[in-house]
């Protein structure tokens, strides 16, 4: 059964006003170098006009701002049908780009050519827009299979070095996946899985978190120490993600008959971050915060607190006003010598109503 196209973007812009600004320069540029390239006479921002007016249509398209319905189903097609028709797609949208940039051009009497001429858009220049355009695709797609961090860590090698620093690790669960798989098949289930993890990561964004790894049912999210525990950044994201869930319960019940819960625990302090790997780089994690922080998600099911948070982390933070902890004693965890203390969090009051997930 075919999703309906699920609108996750409540959180900031996925670009920032300055990201766009460079974008919009850069594709500008081109423009102006494709008119010294291929000899074309006229003004330069003529240039500019048509490299934006063909590129922004390609980058709504794939970001999901422009036809979201049809991007998803373009993208369940087999590779060479996606690509062909990607190819054809991108070729409407660069034409009807070109020709609206032409009409401004003629309208604002900034050329004197004809209407045929500035309306048209002629194979080289459609051929050297997708050239630019794939790049950026290219390099968009290896930073998000190898994560931000690691992606600018092949460009700075901040971590291929090892560096010693502090962080808050939250571990979510989705609870009841295994007998989800049982009951619907596997199949069923990761797309399942796949819509919850896609839920949560505009909020992760939203609050200056990373998504570190996916681990069978369980995400993975980490911030530096100060930004984790600045304005609690690290416990307001774990509840907008489980506001965002309860706000789109009927869309979860219409699609897949159950309603996510999740199960988290939070824990923060020293670690050794570092890069690994040759042919496939990650950034990893040594000390014993990360294992700890598992044995406490483990915790959740032991003492039936769906979200818990370690004693050393709470004392770093000040709680939002409408989330208390309760203390749940101390509990020995396998690679500790003392019990760690934990607490259980809770929301003091309903979140204020928002707008449902458009279906």
């Amino acid at each position: 059964m075919a999703l309906t196209p699920r609108i996750a973007l409540r959180s900031r812009p996925v670009y920032s006003g300055l990201r766009w600004t460079l974008l919009t320069c850069f594709i500008a540029f081109t423009g102006v170098l494709y008119m010294i390239v291929f000899e074309v006479h006229g003004a330069f921002y003529i240039g500019s006009i048509y490299a934006l007016a063909c590129s922004l249509p390609l980058i709504l398209f794939e970001s999901g701002k422009l036809m979201p319905t049809l991007l998803e189903r373009v993208r369940r097609f087999s590779t060479p049908a996606y690509f062909l028709t990607s190819l054809v797609i991108y070729f409407v949208l660069s034409g009807l780009g070109f020709a609206a940039a032409g009409v401004f051009i003629k309208l604002g009497g900034l050329a004197d050519a004809g209407w045929k001429e500035l309306l048209l858009l002629r194979l080289p220049a459609f051929l050297y827009t997708l050239a630019f355009f794939l790049v950026g695709i290219t390099v968009i797609r290896i930073r998000q299979l190898l994560g931000r961090r690691a992606f600018l860590s092949l460009l700075t090698g901040r971590y291929r070095n090892p560096i010693e620093e502090e962080r808050v690790f939250l571990f979510m669960d989705v609870v009841g996946s295994t007998a989800y798989a049982r009951q619907h098949g596997d199949l069923r289930a990761q797309e399942f899985l796949g819509e919850v993890f896609a839920s949560l990561a505009p909020h992760v964004r939203r609050h200056n978190g990373e998504i570190d790894d996916y681990v069978g049912d369980c995400v993975i999210v980490t911030w530096q120490m100060k930004d984790g525990i600045e304005k609690a950044r690290c416990i307001r994201c774990l509840y907008d993600i489980l506001d965002d869930i309860e706000r789109d319960r009927d869309w979860w019940n219409k699609h897949f008959g159950i309603v996510p819960q999740l199960s988290a625990a939070l824990h923060g302090g020293p670690i050794v971050t570092a890069e690994i790997g040759v042919f496939h780089h990650k950034i990893t994690y040594f000390g014993d915060v990360v294992n700890t922080t598992a044995r406490i998600e483990a915790l959740c099911k032991s003492l039936k607190q769906p979200h818990l948070i370690s004693q050393d982390l709470f004392s770093r933070l000040t709680l939002p006003k409408d989330i208390h902890a309760e203390p749940q004693g101390a509990h020995a965890v396998k690679g500790r010598d003392e019990p760690l203390s934990v607490l259980a969090l809770r929301r003091t009051r309903a979140a204020a109503p928002v707008m449902p997930r458009a279906s």
